[in-house]
C-alpha cells in the first residue's frame, strides 16, 4: 500500500480503470454495484448499521453502500489523501473520509458492523496481509461482517487486465484459498469464498446462470466472506 502511488495516480484513476476494463463491456460503475449486490444477497435480511469502506479510494462503491445497505454510519478509509479528496468531492455527504496510516485505524475496537474492501488486497504486501486483516478483526464488531473481493488469478482476461493496468503496476494477486487461510488466522468464523463475473456483456443473457457457477475458478473475481 504506497500513498505516493495511488495520489500519483488518483486523478486518472477512473479513466484508466474504465480503459482496462472495455473488453467486458461494461463501465466501471457496473462491477462496483455488482459487488455490493453480493454483499446484499449475502447479508438477507441482516442490517449493517455501521460501514467500513476499507481502501475505498476514489469512492467508487460509496453510492452503492449508501443505497443498496443504507447504513447509519459510512467511513471511507483509504492511505491516499488525493483518492480521499476526488471521493469527498464526488459524494460529499454520503460517507466520512478518513487518512489512514496503514498500522492501525483510528477506531475503536467493535467499530463497525460491515468491512467491506473491494480490490484491495492484492497492492498489500504479501508480509503485511495479515496484520491488515488483524485489524479488520479488530475493529469488526462481535458478529459483524468481513467481504473482501479480488481478483482471480486463474482468469487469463483478469490476469491480462492487471498486467496491462498502471495503477496495478505493483499489484501481487492472491488465490482465494491462501486469502480464506489468513482471514481465518486474522480470527474470523465461518470463511468462505466464491466465485463471481463470469459472463461479459456481451452474454449478460447468462447472467442468471451465474448464482450455479459460484464454485466454479474461473470467474474474473472472487469474494471472500466471513463473520467476527
Amino acid at each position: 500500500m504506497d500513498r505516493a502511488e495511488f495520489d500519483r495516480v488518483a486523478d486518472e484513476y477512473e479513466q484508466q480503470h474504465a480503459r482496462n476494463v472495455r473488453l467486458s463491456g461494461e463501465k466501471p460503475e457496473y462491477f462496483a454495484r455488482h459487488k455490493v449486490l453480493e454483499v446484499v444477497r449475502e447479508l438477507g435480511p441482516a442490517r449493517a448499521p455501521r460501514v467500513l469502506d476499507f481502501g475505498g479510494g476514489i469512492g467508487n462503491s460509496l453510492p452503492h453502500l449508501h443505497e443498496l445497505l443504507a447504513p447509519e454510519r459510512l467511513v471511507c478509509l483509504d492511505m491516499s489523501t488525493r483518492s480521499l479528496d476526488i471521493a469527498r468531492q464526488r459524494f460529499c455527504q454520503l460517507a466520512e473520509y478518513q487518512a489512514y496510516d496503514g498500522q492501525r485505524m483510528v477506531h475503536a475496537d467493535g467499530a463497525f458492523d460491515l468491512c467491506f474492501a473491494a480490490c484491495v488486497f492484492h497492492h498489500i504486501e504479501p508480509a503485511q496481509r495479515a496484520a491488515q486483516l488483524r485489524e479488520l478483526h479488530r475493529v469488526s464488531a462481535p458478529g459483524g461482517w468481513l467481504f473482501i473481493f479480488e481478483h482471480n488469478p486463474f482468469n487469463p482476461l483478469t490476469r491480462r487486465a492487471v498486467n496491462t493496468c498502471e495503477f496495478d503496476a505493483n499489484a501481487q494477486l492472491i488465490r482465494a484459498a491462501a486469502l480464506r487461510k489468513l482471514v481465518a488466522a486474522a480470527g474470523f468464523q465461518a470463511v468462505r469464498s466464491r466465485y463471481v463475473l463470469f459472463f461479459p456483456r456481451a452474454l449478460a443473457a447468462l447472467r442468471a446462470l451465474e448464482p450455479h457457477l459460484h464454485a466454479l475458478p474461473l470467474g474474473a473475481q472472487y469474494v471472500v466472506c466471513a463473520r467476527r
